[in-house]
Order: C-alpha cells, then sequence, then structure tokens
C-alpha cells in the first residue's frame, strides 16, 4: 500500500508538471490551457489556501482539489499533447510557481479585508 501511494504521487508530481508545460504550448487549445495553468499555479504555489498546520482541511487541497483539477485538466488536453507532456516532464525539475503565490496571497488578504469590513465599528 506504501508503495503504491508513493507511485501515486509521482504520478500526480509529473501531471502538474505536464499541465505546466501544457499551459504554455501554443498548440494546446485555450480552454484546456486557462484549465492547466490554474491547476498547475495552484499546485506549484509555494504555499496553500487552506494551510497544512489546519486539522484535516490543511490537507484537503492536497488530497482532494488538486487531484480532481489535474484530473479535468489532462481530460482536456488532447492525449497526444499529454503523452508527449508527461514524457517531457519526467526529466524536469519542478518549478515554483509566482503566479500561484500572488493569487493565494490576493485571496488571503481579499478574506482578511472582508472580515475586517465586517468587524469594523458602523
Amino acid at each position: 500500500m506504501f508503495d503504491r501511494a508513493k507511485q501515486w504521487a509521482r504520478t500526480i508530481k509529473r501531471d502538474v508538471l505536464a499541465l505546466w508545460l501544457a499551459a504554455r504550448d501554443p498548440r494546446v487549445p485555450w480552454h484546456a490551457k486557462a484549465v492547466a495553468g490554474a491547476v498547475a499555479a495552484y499546485a506549484l504555489s509555494p504555499i496553500d489556501l487552506i494551510p497544512d498546520f489546519i486539522p484535516v482541511l490543511g490537507y484537503l487541497d492536497d488530497l482532494v482539489i488538486v487531484p480532481l483539477g489535474i484530473l479535468l485538466a489532462v481530460r482536456l488536453v488532447p492525449s497526444g499533447l499529454m503523452a508527449e507532456f508527461r514524457e517531457e516532464a519526467a526529466g524536469r525539475v519542478k518549478p515554483v510557481s509566482l503566479a500561484g503565490l500572488g493569487f493565494i496571497v490576493v485571496i488571503w488578504a481579499a478574506g482578511v479585508l472582508f472580515i475586517a469590513w465586517l468587524l469594523w465599528p458602523k
């Protein structure tokens, strides 16, 4: 079971890199690029939407949201191209997504501002 989990994690990592490549390739349709880019940016972001130190919910995005996003994006990218991107991703180093980082920071800042607005005395 442990070996299966390790293999699944390697597959997820490879598919994220393949989607990162797909988002930059001109042969991929625009809607597939948008989904692939969003999933890759979120998965490669150095911070999570839900921090991992929050019990149960912290790992929910890593175990549910990211794999479901990958599944959707992989279905949108043409299969021949996806196979090519997976081959190329196998030998690459994982990049860091500054766009994903920026997106998460903006969401957290908007949430904090919204809560401050709600609690501000009127």
